[in-house]
């Protein structure tokens, strides 16, 4: 699975990081770091990070090509 976050949407709530520790991570105060190709036994964290996302910057799968969530 592909993973894009928008970090224009992003406010640094850190949520994504506490449910999917292995793909994205706080640099510093407000820096995320996130990969982008997601391994198969981490995609249903990340569906729950991006659930869990309050202002809905992560985009998955198909979403990612087409922009559009």
């Amino acid at each position: 699975m592909r993973t894009v976050v928008d970090l224009t949407r992003c406010q640094g709530y850190a949520q994504c990081v506490f449910l999917a520790p292995e793909v994205f991570e706080l640099h510093g105060e407000e820096g995320l770091l996130y990969a982008t190709a997601v391994r198969d036994d981490q995609v249903e964290r990340v569906r729950q990070a991006a659930a869990a996302c309050p202002v809905q910057a992560i985009l998955l799968g198909e979403e990612v090509s087409t922009g559009v969530r």
